[in-house]
């Protein structure tokens, strides 16, 4: 009988540990990423220009090049100054911004991604898509996977814990976005990716049940491993669908209702899966899921963020319209105003204060 497989996209190395930076110029020669040590190094003008002093003796062949912010320009602008080299990769050294315009110019240009990233606050760091902002607001390109991943966790833990907490919401979101999918499926017939989901679905349950908090190794390991495995996830999907339902519906609202006082994505990612996992009757899950948000200091309420229930009511109406096409809880049962404020007057009582 014929053995049937599939190719997987996915980074040729992952490195994740205290100290992995130092020896960045090592792992790209010995995967033969670069041999030559010609790399194209894109670099905040914040932490990653601090980095630069620690690694440029280590990284004699490289040329770098600051990046103003995540906008598509300043993406094209890179892949423009990026060109006239003979690189065998590009480095996006940074947090998300950077690695995403990084992304966005290696692709432009034909080149592999390395993505050193300098905190963990979303999936995005290993995943096909680079998000940028454009004159329409914002926008998802396209772009293949880093050829390599490294994470090094002791400058994770330099970053404020912010970002952290932004990643921890993030990551638990995968567990709502995944019940989505399967009421996507039982509904509509919508087909699942059953590799994908199950990536998507460990990698959140991982960092639900760990007993570490952010300030230990062991779960900063387990953290940084569930959000490469969800970006891998979605490129064996070919789609965001693993990592995004309503939680990131009622996040897209945040940002399009009150762009100037949404919070981070993965706090309101976190906060969204929990009030998606009540919706959806997973009463105890949703609790257990606030709790977990809770211990390591992420909102699980509206007002923990600025906002009012009213203001809450509206957002979580206006999700469905964030992602036509997509269909998630919000869509199934189609709440109007009154039954929206109903629920999540239940949801505050689950969830306690």
């Amino acid at each position: 009988m014929p053995v049937l497989t599939r190719l997987i996209p996915s980074p040729v190395v992952v490195d994740i540990r205290p100290g992995a930076l130092d020896d960045l110029a090592s792992v790209l020669e010995d995967e033969r990423i670069s041999h030559s040590g010609k790399l194209a190094v894109a670099v905040s003008g914040g932490s990653g220009a601090r980095l630069r002093a620690r690694l440029a003796p280590a990284l004699p062949g490289a040329s770098w090049y600051e990046v103003g912010g995540g906008t598509l320009d300043d993406a094209v602008r890179l892949a423009d100054a990026m060109r006239s080299g003979h690189y065998d990769a590009v480095v996006g050294l940074g947090g998300g911004k950077i690695i995403d315009c990084a992304k966005f110019a290696a692709a432009r240009i034909g080149l592999p991604l390395v993505a050193v990233p300098t905190n963990l606050a979303h999936d995005g760091l290993c995943s096909p898509v680079a998000t940028l902002d454009n004159d329409a607001g914002r926008g998802s390109y396209g772009v293949p996977n880093p050829i390599a991943v490294v994470i090094d966790l002791d400058v994770i833990r330099e970053a404020p814990v912010r970002f952290v907490r932004a990643g921890i919401g993030d990551a638990l979101s995968n567990i709502s976005a995944i019940a989505d999918w399967e009421l996507a499926h039982r509904v509509n017939g919508e087909k699942i990716d059953g590799l994908a989901a199950a990536m998507a679905r460990q990698a959140g349950e991982a960092v639900l049940r760990h007993p570490g908090g952010i300030g230990d190794n062991g779960f900063l390991q387990v953290l940084a491993e569930a959000l490469v495995l969800t970006g891998i996830a979605m490129s064996v999907s070919g789609d965001s669908r693993p990592a995004s339902g309503a939680c990131h519906e009622i996040n897209h609202a945040f940002d399009l209702l009150f762009p100037k006082r949404a919070a981070s994505h993965g706090e309101q990612c976190g906060l969204g899966a929990a009030f998606a996992m009540y919706l959806r009757g997973a009463h105890e899950e949703s609790v257990n899921m606030a709790q977990v948000l809770r211990r390591h200091g992420l909102p699980v309420l509206p007002e923990e963020i600025g906002f009012t229930t009213d203001e809450f009511v509206q957002v979580v109406e206006f999700a469905p319209q964030t992602r036509p096409g997509r269909y998630t809880i919000l869509e199934h049962l189609d709440l109007k105003t009154d039954q929206i404020k109903d629920t999540y007057a239940d949801y505050v009582k689950a969830i306690g204060s």
